[in-house]
């Protein structure tokens, strides 16, 4: 049996989906601990507000699975969009413009790393044409 995954969301970020998705796929993938370095060093609003969704899951996954956060990596990290702000700006003659203050839910899913299986090694198609190739020689 596998590992649970363990899912932490930031609803309603005050960040527009948009910005926020060049941070998640940066940490896509990656060990949780170069994870959290990664965003504290981002200089990115949408990489503050990804660390507190990914220090939830780490803390998720060590309190309530009792799981340990060093061998997790991040499987998923997502932006979506969530209800915008509708405001407006006034413009030229009294007229006003439209404006969209954007929200998004931040999910991150950690789990654990795959485990890789050992393969045995095979010849591959030009190595073996060049040991044919020196056999008949």
């Amino acid at each position: 049996m596998s590992a649970p995954t363990v899912r932490s969301t930031y609803k309603y970020a005050r960040i527009s989906p948009q910005k926020a998705r060049q941070v998640t796929r940066a940490i896509t993938g990656m060990p949780v601990s170069q994870a959290l370095s990664v965003l504290d060093f981002t200089p990115k609003k949408g990489a503050f507000l990804v660390g507190k969704a990914l220090r939830s899951a780490v803390a998720n996954a060590e309190n309530n699975h009792e799981l340990d956060a060093s061998e997790m990596i991040v499987t998923s990290a997502v932006a979506t969009p969530g209800p915008a702000l509708s405001r407006f700006m006034p413009r030229a003659r009294g007229s006003g413009a439209s404006i969209k203050k954007r929200m998004s839910h931040i999910t991150v899913i950690i789990g654990a790393k795959p485990e890789e299986e050992a393969k045995p090694e095979k010849a591959s198609r030009p190595a073996k044409k060049m040991a044919a190739k020196k056999s008949a020689e």
